[in-house]
């Protein structure tokens, strides 16, 4: 049997002590495999065989003749469904082991276990959605912030999918006239049409480069930012952390050398999602556990995209403190000026352009200006609704400078007059590459990629 044929179920929620686990059946023998585990109870309780298509059935699962659980069936019948087949989404009391049990119960009734992704895969086959927004289903669930979520909703919605399939009409439009005259080679193509034909790859051109012009931030949105802050010790590093999350998450201490290992926790600012790494205190010395959270810290200072110094401002500038803004020099950061309570000792060198923010990490005062410069040297400008319509990904990205590549290719070829055969292979290689990034074009390993970064009830 090929594997789309086969039923498959898996837990959809989350494990984990909750008032409710689901467990989702997709397949052609769902309805059959329920029926198996699932006695109805009451008078109005039906098999799900039996039941009409998106009702609701109480009763009872059963294990080899022992009660499991006592739940809800939801039955759902093709082509109406997530995955076009039918399904049935039972939903039992929540807890790793009720869940689990009912799942059993399932699979010994003739399903096998869900691979990840897998349900939304069959959506996708099934021609429910194509592949950018399978992809923004993974986006929606792991989204943290409301413009991310707002960015996958709009993904999902098809939004991007249609600028895409306009632009692949576009360059489909053109192979076919090229085609066309290499199938009649006694009617050679006019200069004219050759014209016209490099004027629309030059807008496809212009539309690619408005597409990838978002890369930058649609990654941002999905993966967020990493900042690392780093300082001497005792210089208010992780109340900075404790003050951006907005609870106690570092502990805080006047012992010099308290954080030993990097904390990392993720905070909404200004709608972007920052990774905000608390580090070991930059000092000599210490013992072996100091001396190796020092080298964690300079590790993760190298992987940062974003640097907070914070510095004490009721402390001129020391020796270590110009050393590490020397060493930093060039690096995308801010120095945070912390105690801003107190009267201002700290002054940055005047060679150095670094902005610099006053916070007091007592109080909370300064903390929304730093939050403001934080995000405008991540996101310059204002993020406006119809950006989140097109936020394209790394996948997506690598599929456009592929297209757009062949696109320029395609369009010297027919400037300089070259062979019609040269002009169609390259292309057919920018709708290829525009193709796969709905699935139009696509392979196993591609959509095996894809789908294995979805959890297993998705």
């Amino acid at each position: 049997m090929h594997p789309q044929e086969e039923t498959i179920a898996a837990i959809a929620t989350p494990l984990g002590e909750g008032g409710l686990a689901v467990i989702r059946i997709s397949g052609v023998a769902a309805l059959a495999v329920a029926d198996r585990c699932f006695q109805p109870h009451g008078k109005r309780s039906l098999a799900p065989s039996q039941a009409p298509s998106h009702t609701l059935q109480y009763g009872h699962i059963h294990q080899q003749g022992r009660l499991i659980d006592e739940v809800l069936v939801a039955v759902m019948r093709a082509p109406r469904t997530y995955t076009c087949e039918d399904v049935v989404e039972i939903s039992c009391h929540g807890g790793l082991l009720p869940a689990r049990m009912v799942l059993e119960a399932v699979l010994q009734a003739g399903a096998r276990l869900a691979h990840p992704g897998e349900f939304t895969r069959r959506a996708f086959l099934h021609g429910r959605l194509d592949l950018a927004q399978a992809e923004a289903v993974a986006d929606l669930i792991h989204s943290r912030t409301e413009l991310s979520l707002a960015a996958a909703q709009e993904q999902l919605a098809g939004r991007f999918s249609q600028r895409i399939n306009t632009l692949r009409k576009d360059l489909l439009g053109m192979l076919a006239h090229v085609e066309a005259h290499i199938d009649f080679p006694d009617e050679d193509i006019a200069p004219d049409t050759r014209d016209q034909l490099c004027q629309r790859l030059t807008r496809g051109i212009g539309f690619m480069d408005e597409l990838l012009r978002t890369a930058r931030e649609g990654q941002l949105l999905r993966r967020g930012v990493r900042a690392a802050i780093i300082g001497r010790p005792n210089a208010g590093k992780s109340s900075l952390l404790n003050l951006l999350l907005g609870h106690e998450r570092a502990i805080v201490s006047p012992i010099p050398g308290t954080t030993r290992d990097t904390i990392e926790e993720t905070a909404n600012i200004r709608g972007i999602p920052v990774v905000f790494i608390d580090t070991a205190g930059l000092r000599e010395g210490g013992d072996e556990i100091e001396v190796e959270g020092i080298r964690r810290t300079l590790a993760k200072v190298e992987q940062a995209e974003v640097l907070l110094h914070v510095v004490d401002g009721a402390e001129p500038l020391s020796a270590t403190d110009r050393q590490y803004l020397e060493s930093l020099a060039g690096r995308p950061r801010l120095v945070v000026r912390n105690k801003s309570d107190l009267p201002a000792r700290f002054a940055l060198p005047p060679e150095d352009p670094v902005r610099c923010v006053p916070v007091c990490c007592t109080t909370g005062e300064g903390l929304e200006a730093l939050k403001d410069a934080l995000k405008e040297m991540v996101w310059a400008g204002e993020i406006r609704a119809e950006m989140l319509q097109v936020m394209v990904n790394a996948r997506h990205q690598d599929a456009l400078l592929r297209a757009r590549e062949a696109g320029l290719r395609t369009r010297e070829a027919l400037s300089a007059g070259l062979t019609l055969e040269l002009v169609a292979m390259d292309l057919r290689i920018a709708v290829n590459a525009v193709g796969e990034i709905v699935g139009q074009t696509s392979t196993e390993d591609l959509l095996d990629t894809i789908f294995s970064t979805f959890c297993i009830g998705k």
